[in-house]
């Protein structure tokens, strides 16, 4: 019972005691307190992240993938591994995993695993696609020599070596021939030829040159087609020297631009059908962030003295500085750009973070300017990156639709490939940004400092 009585006491002494602090202190308002100063509750952190940060981001990522994407091949009967390709036959496939190692978003993922070696020196990650991309190339002889009988013999790169589409084509080729430009060596040329012939010759085009599509309707232009041919043509302009290349894609970026972007708001439409009298302009995020990398890749390599060079920087200024108007407080962009009542989407976010780290490094941007964005952006992705290295928030693949409820309501899922590549991306060219310039917080904001 003392021991109680004890405990109350100390209890009561206590709360008097801080009560008559409290009482004592000056009440806060504009007079006592700096109120500009009081922290804000930021619902994404704010602020420059370390460069060992964004790199144990990457490196959850990295850790994932190569885990969960094949870096074999074996037969699908005995489950043992093919190590003789001479031996290869109707049972062969990849190992068993959870993406795709010819696809579209994997030429994303490719170029973002080389990159970060480039900018960080680690070898791990370039090694993870030339691991990968030179399985593909020493098996492709043996699938050339089949298909020359059999059309049909079962492949596990059949749309690298048969394309049908500019998916099958234009990101893994750019991707090639980047990791051939970094030093890869495997016999990338024959897979890079194909795919390069398909886009300049093959797929079906306006009778002005424009790639098209002939789905859902006839003679449509998907914005997506922008990044599924242009950056492979540049990157066989800067592979071979020859301006054709660069004059198809300069010529694709015009023709798009005249039909789909919409200069009063700084973003393009997904989708434009001919036949339409009305063109309906659905901002969709991913397809439009497809378009802003597009140009920070062509105007990569693209020289200087191009006649088209000034064109495509202008229109890469004038997207940019239409994209960043619409950036959520939380750092990310909605599914649909303009309407924030869509949901915020990862994949787009970070392309854009990517796309405008890019054009600041180059100097393509007013870094003062623009830099702020890019932060907050790499910032809202690195929360969507979970503990085993997956990509939340990706909004998975998407066809063309004219009305909202397409948009609004497509799902989301962390096998959604589109997510990977340009998180990988993003994050290696934030880590250039932060190594070349110095930032502070000032009364509160980020703000580059100025030396």
């Amino acid at each position: 019972m003392k021991n109680i009585r004890s405990t109350f006491k100390i209890t009561l002494i206590f709360s008097f005691l801080c009560l008559n602090i409290i009482l004592a202190q000056e009440p806060a308002n504009d007079v006592t307190t700096p109120l500009h100063l009081l922290q804000p509750d930021y619902p994404t952190p704010y602020g420059v992240k370390s460069i060992d940060e964004i790199v144990a981001t990457l490196d959850r990522v990295y850790n994932y993938l190569e885990t969960e994407t094949a870096a074999k091949l074996i037969d699908a009967t005995t489950k043992k591994e093919i190590t003789d390709f001479k031996k290869l036959n109707q049972n062969s496939i990849f190992e068993p995993g959870a993406f795709r190692l010819t696809s579209y978003e994997w030429g994303v993922t490719y170029a973002g695993m080389t990159q970060i070696t480039e900018v960080t020196g680690d070898p791990k990650y370039a090694d993870y696609t030339n691991k990968r991309l030179k399985l593909i190339a020493d098996i492709a002889p043996f699938y050339l020599e089949k298909y020359k009988k059999d059309k049909d013999y079962p492949s596990p790169i059949v749309q690298s070596l048969q394309p049908h589409a500019l998916d099958d084509a234009g990101a893994i080729c750019a991707a090639m021939i980047k990791a051939k430009r970094a030093g890869l060596n495997a016999e990338l040329q024959p897979l890079i030829d194909n795919f390069i012939d398909y886009i300049s010759n093959k797929q079906f085009r306006f009778p002005d040159g424009t790639l098209a599509r002939n789905r859902p309707q006839a003679n449509t232009l998907w914005l997506d087609d922008l990044f599924m041919s242009v950056p492979a043509l540049a990157q066989m302009g800067k592979l071979t020297g020859d301006n054709k290349y660069y004059d198809d894609a300069v010529k694709q970026v015009r023709q798009f631009s005249k039909r789909m972007f919409n200069e009063e708001k700084g973003l393009y439409m997904h989708g434009w059908v001919e036949a339409m009298d009305y063109h309906p302009e659905y901002r969709w995020a991913r397809a439009n962030g497809w378009a802003v990398m597009t140009l920070v890749e062509l105007l990569d390599v693209l020289p200087k003295e191009h006649e088209g060079y000034q064109d495509v920087l202008e229109q890469l200024q004038a997207h940019i500085k239409g994209l960043v108007q619409y950036q959520d407080g939380t750092g990310f962009w909605h599914q649909l750009i303009d309407r924030n009542d869509s949901y915020l989407e990862t994949s787009a976010t970070a392309i854009y973070t990517y796309s405008i780290a890019k054009a600041i490094n180059n100097g393509y941007i007013d870094k003062m300017a623009f830099s702020p964005v890019v932060i907050l952006g790499w910032n809202a992705v690195a929360t969507k990156v979970n503990e085993k290295g997956q990509v939340e928030g990706t909004c998975v693949g998407t066809g063309m639709g004219f009305d909202p409820a397409f948009y609004y309501h497509r799902p989301i899922n962390v096998f959604a490939a589109h997510g990977y590549g340009p998180v990988l991306l993003a994050g290696s060219e934030v880590i250039k940004l932060i190594k070349a310039n110095t930032f502070e917080i000032n009364d509160s904001s980020l703000q580059l400092k100025v030396e």
